[in-house]
Parts: C-alpha cells; structure tokens; sequence
C-alpha cells in the first residue's frame, strides 16, 4: 500500500491509543527482540505529552490482520513470520492476540534488519497503516516495505581446500546452499561455511576450521566470498568408551558403530554410528561423541553416552480411514530379548479389511552390522472385495544393507537387498457372486477351486528377493529425492508348495521441489505373474478347445492384481479396476501398470491442497504389460500434517468410467470416490 498522506491520522491513533495501548500487558505478543535498525521518523506517528491527553479506561485492542505490501523478493509470508505483532486465528475458538504498541514499534525496526541479514541493505519500511474497527476494539494493521536491489555473489573462492581432490572437491562445490548469482543471503553464507567446514571434518581434520571473507563490489551490486580453510592435521579414532548403559553390554553397542579403533576419522562415520543406535530401539538417548579437545598424537578418542529405554513396551492405537473403516491396534515389544539387541514383537490388529496376530523376531547383528535376521509368524484374516482368506505360517528373511545416504553431503542413498524364505497355509474363498457368473466356471475349476463353493487352499512355498534404493530423507512425507523397489518371487520348482508361479514387480518414485509452490510427486509399478510354460489357456479359458478338460493354473487366485482405490486409482474403489467376467465382475489379471502425479502446494499452516492425475490398467496374461486402454482419474485433496503423518482426504473423479462394472453384485453408476486415509498416497 502506497505511503498515505493522512499523517494526521496516525498522529490521532497515537494520541487515542499512547495510554490504551502502551498499558497493553507485552505477554499478548512475542517478546521484544533488540531491535537492529530503526525506521525513518516520518514512518512513526508522533508521541503526544501523556499530560495532556485523558487517560481512557484500559482497553485490549485485538489484532484481526497484518498485511505486507511490497514484498515481492521475499514473500509476505516470511516476513511476517518474524514479527511479535501476529493477527489473531479467524477461528472462533482459536488463538486471539492483542496490539502491544511497544512490540509493533519494534517489529517495524525488525523487519529492515531482516531484509539486511537476506541480502537487501536498502530495504525501508516506507509506511504503514492502523485501522480500528467501530468499536475501537479490534484492529488491522498495512505495513509497506520498499525491498531495493539486493547484493548477489559474483565468485566462491576455495582457499585451502587442496586436500580435498577430485570428487569430494566438486561435491562440495555442487552442495554448498550458496551459489554465484544468489542473493547474498547472511543464513546461507553461515550454511555454506559450516557445509565446507564438515566437508573437512569427514575426510580426516576433526578441528578444522573455516573463515569467511566478503569483498563488496559497490558499483555491480556484487560480493566475492572467500572461504578459507584451516584444516590441521588428519586424524585417526582413538579408544572407545560407552557409558550409561545397565543391561546392554558395551560389546554389543561397539560393533554396532561404523568404525573402529585405527580407523580414519570421518563425520560420516560418527552421524551413521549414532543413527544405528538410534535403530535398535534400545536407547532413549543414544550420542557418538569424537572427544576433539583430547586429541593426542592425531588419535582423537570417542565417548558413546546412552540412555536405555524401557525394554517392555504396550502401545494401542486407533483410527478410521475410508477402507479399514474402524481400526484398533495393540503392539506389545520387547527390545533386548535375550540379550544380544533383540526385538521381540507382537502385533494384534482389527479392521474391516483385515485382522489377526503377527508376531515377529530381530537379530540386528549377524556377523556385521549390515546384515540383519527377521523372522516372522501370522495367523491373518484378510477380506478383500474379490476374495476373502486366512494366512497361517510364517517367513525369514536375511537383509543386507549395501549403501548408507551421506548424513554430511546429503549425496548417495540407502540401499539394501534382501531374501525372504516364505512357508504358509492359504485358505481361501472367493466372493459369492462370482460362483453364479457362468463365464468364470472355467477359470475357478483352472485355478484349482471348487465351482460350487469357490473355496481353494494349498501351501505357499516360495523365496523372494527385494532390492531398495532411496535418497529421500522422509520417507513418511518426503519431499526431495526418489525411491526404487524390485521384487522377485518363485514360488514351486523344487520348492514344497501347492502353487507354482514367477512374480516381477518395480516400482519407483520421484519428489522434486517446486520452491514455494509446493512439491511435485510421480509414482510408476508395473508388474507380472506367470505360472510358468506357454499355454495361455490357463489365463484366457475362451482359448480351450471344445471338449478338452480345462488345466490346472498353478498362480492363485489371491495372487491377480487389481487396481483402485486410497493408494492406487483413486476414482474407483478398492479392487475394482480389472479384467471383468461376462457379468462385468472384476476377475483380477496378471500384468498390471498404475501411475500417478501428484502437485502438493501450502495453504495455509499445517494444511496442504493437492491436484491428482492416476492412470493404471490390468490386463488377464502375463507379459502383457501396456500403456494403451489405460483408465484415469484425477481429483484435489487436503493434507493436515500432525505428529504421525499427513491425514488426507482424496476425491477422485473417474475420466472414463468402465462400462458394465458391478461392485457388490449390482451395477456401478458412480463416477467418483473419497478416500479418507493417514499418511500421503505415495
């Protein structure tokens, strides 16, 4: 808002408000930080004599709105997330705050040391505006800054920095938060010097330092940066010594770090060896602390400092989401079972869509700290809308962690392959309306189950093996990065087991940064199920001659792929995008394809909007994976962030419905779906 020449204005708010407000308890607002600037005097209306002005009775002036003008560069949003003069919540039941005259004269010199510290040294507030209501009761408040031209970096210069050769040297040029051509901004200088000073630390100089030095360039509005870099001398890890601990032996906390004694000193080492304790669940407070004050003879010590959790531990949990319906969990640990950094645990579950008991025992170390055991026993009720079916037996599974994300440089991901060795009973019915659909008689005597019943059981013999790569920081909410999974299973050939069957699947994913609009997330999985040799008739029986006995198909039924709903194609409901039977059934098939784009943008505090676009088909044969005749759907969403996750509410729309689909036995007319759920679709 342009200055006003209304001077005397503010000239009479002062002098109504220099006793009503100035007796306003400072508590309503943020305490008063010094302030680092002043604004010019023509910006601030005038102090009357407080003896000649009466003195009001003491009135609460409530802030409804503060508004930035002109902060193009920076955004109002981040301005006014400095100030101690906030507006009040437009919820009746929310948070009211109250003009404090002191704290606003403040916050004014605020705002222009703010605008310095980012790099604008010319930045002024120019004016601003305090308008009371009729009441004289609550107020809003206009401010208007001028930005001016800020000072950008022409030139990083390493001065120092010969010990770090090749790719840690070009690393630290790619990372470093500030680069030539940004905006002298005072926080990402400080980044960019800590960020060299660590890139030093992981490659062997516990204590080296580094200095900044600016030269302005007046006439082009430029600055060099110097950085320059006092490494030391290159160390080597010294004695270990762990206190704190009661019940977990010292042996056990020491091979689970990322070094040893002899071993060359790195940061890296130091931040992996305290997540990994952080890991096991055994501690409350686990530190990895290199003693640099102590080093003698390039031999730098470290103390390991820990607090032990409680080792039996009961959570019970609660929710809805629009699939599960209700849901109750209860979660009983055991951390350090037997000794040795064990986990015990087990899990009961009650849902709508599933339900049963899983129990489950870590060995985090075997032989290294990068191998781990986990074995794994269920008896779990699964009701799906296509079949229903009770999983009995259990799995082991060995993991392997190949590559750890660089907790220094951010550079690299974590990666890990596994093998899972599965043993279970399946017993199975499918849905009823399936047995009266005459044109999947065939394919329910070729999958082994009664026509009559359409119950089918066997034993699940079969090893699987997982590949992981992320670089995402969050995996729960990620925002930067991506993440890649294939997987594997054989299920017969030697093996004891009733089925015999080759699974593929791959997916991945991909979260890039959009700046203040927010993030853009994609999503692509593909996969496919064979039984094994190359007669199609066990996927397609129209192909079986007339006369000729329908053959046994050795993949399950519970094995298809189905596509829809809350985490697949949010326009339809769970297991309803399919290959569909002559009565428009959804039957399942053995290849699938689903992708999904996602644009997730700030509102407004905790809350983000999302717009959705999803495509995905299946199709009935194997290696039949296509991107034709794909189905769509798009839709906006809300995300409320809280302390576990995002609660989300998805409203998928349908771009072109499938013709003839029943959903419960019945025709489906709707085109569209809301998902109510915890945690982001992907």
């Amino acid at each position: 808002m342009p200055a006003r020449s209304a001077r005397p204005r503010l000239r009479h708010l002062a002098v109504v408000l220099l006793w009503t407000l100035g007796a306003v308890p400072a508590a309503a607002q943020a305490p008063e930080p010094p302030a680092r600037t002043t604004p010019s005097p023509q910006a601030l209306p005038p102090r009357p004599d407080p003896k000649s002005v009466a003195r009001p009775a003491q009135v609460r002036i409530k802030v409804t709105s503060v508004t930035i003008h002109g902060a193009d560069q920076l955004g109002a949003g981040r301005v006014k997330g400095i100030l101690g003069t906030q507006a009040s919540s437009w919820i009746p039941w929310g948070r009211a705050r109250y003009f404090d005259r002191k704290v606003f004269d403040a916050d004014l010199g605020r705002i222009e040391a703010y605008y310095q510290d980012r790099g604008f040294p010319d930045a002024k507030v120019t004016a601003f505006d305090a308008k009371l209501n009729d009441r004289q009761d609550a107020i809003k408040i206009d401010i208007t800054v001028t930005e001016g031209q800020p000072v950008r970096v022409d030139h990083i210069t390493l001065d120092g920095f010969d010990i770090l050769r090749g790719r840690a040297l070009s690393d630290l040029r790619r990372a470093m938060p500030l680069q030539p051509g940004a905006i002298a901004d005072r926080a990402q200088i400080t980044a960019t010097q800590t960020m060299a000073a660590r890139a030093l630390q992981d490659r062997g100089y516990p204590i080296a330092l580094v200095s900044t030095e600016e030269t302005r360039h007046p006439e082009d509005r430029t600055v060099t940066l110097t950085l320059h870099a006092s490494p030391g001398a290159e160390a080597r890890y010294g004695e270990v010594t762990v206190t704190g601990n009661k019940s977990v032996g010292d042996d056990v906390i020491t091979r689970t770090l990322a070094f040893k004694p002899g071993n060359r000193y790195s940061l890296e080492t130091i931040q992996l060896s305290q997540r990994r304790l952080y890991d096991l669940g055994l501690f409350q407070l686990a530190t990895v602390k290199p003693m640099t004050e102590q080093v003698v003879d390039n031999v730098v010590p470290v103390n390991i400092t820990v607090a032990e959790a409680k080792h039996r531990q009961i959570k019970l949990s609660g929710g809805y989401g629009s699939e599960e319906k209700a849901r109750v969990e209860a979660n009983w640990k055991h951390v350090n079972f037997l000794g040795g950094a064990r986990t015990a645990n087990v899990e009961a579950k009650w849902s709508s869509l599933d339900r049963g008991v899983r129990t489950s025992l870590i060995q985090p170390y075997l032989f290294s700290p990068k191998v781990s055991l986990t074995f794994l026993g269920q008896a779990w009720f699964t009701d799906e809308p296509a079949f229903q079916m009770n999983t009995s037996g259990g799995r082991s599974t060995i993991n392997y962690e190949l590559t750890q994300r660089n907790p220094v440089t951010g550079r690299g991901g974590l990666s890990s392959i596994s093998v899972s060795f599965i043993g279970e009973r399946e017993d199975y019915n499918i849905r009823p309306e399936f047995l009266g659909d005459l044109s999947f008689r065939s394919q329910l005597i070729a999958l082994g189950l009664d026509p009559t019943k359409g119950h089918g059981e066997g034993l699940l013999g079969a090893i699987a093996v997982d590949f992981r790569r992320g670089t995402t920081a969050n995996v729960i909410d990620s925002r930067k990065g991506y993440m890649v999974n294939a997987h594997v299973e054989r299920a017969g050939g030697g093996l004891p087991g009733d089925f015999e069957y080759v699974e593929y699947t791959l997916e991945g994913r991909h979260y890039q940064t959009l700046g203040r609009f927010g993030i853009l997330a994609t999503r692509a999985r593909a996969g496919t199920i064979n039984g094994g040799g190359d007669d199609t008739v066990c996927f397609d029986t129209t192909l079986i001659p007339a006369g000729q006995p329908v053959p046994h198909c050795p993949v399950p039924f519970f094995k298809r792929y189905f596509l829809g709903g809350s985490n697949s194609l949010r326009g339809w409901g769970r297991f309803e995008v399919s290959d569909l039977s002559g009565s428009g059934l959804p039957i399942g098939g053995h290849s699938m394809f689903e992708s999904s784009v996602e644009i997730r943008t700030p509102l407004i505090g905790k809350v983000t909007g999302v717009a959705f676009l999803d495509a995905g088909n299946v199709t009935m044969l194997p290696w039949d994976i296509t991107l034709k005749d794909l189905r769509y759907d798009v839709g906006p969403g809300l995300r409320y962030l809280t302390p576990i996750g995002p609660i989300r509410v998805d409203l998928g729309i349908q771009l072109n419905p499938i013709d003839g689909l029943q959903v419960d036995g019945t025709p489906e007319t709707r085109r569209w779906r809301i998902h109510f759920s915890l945690g982001q679709a992907f």
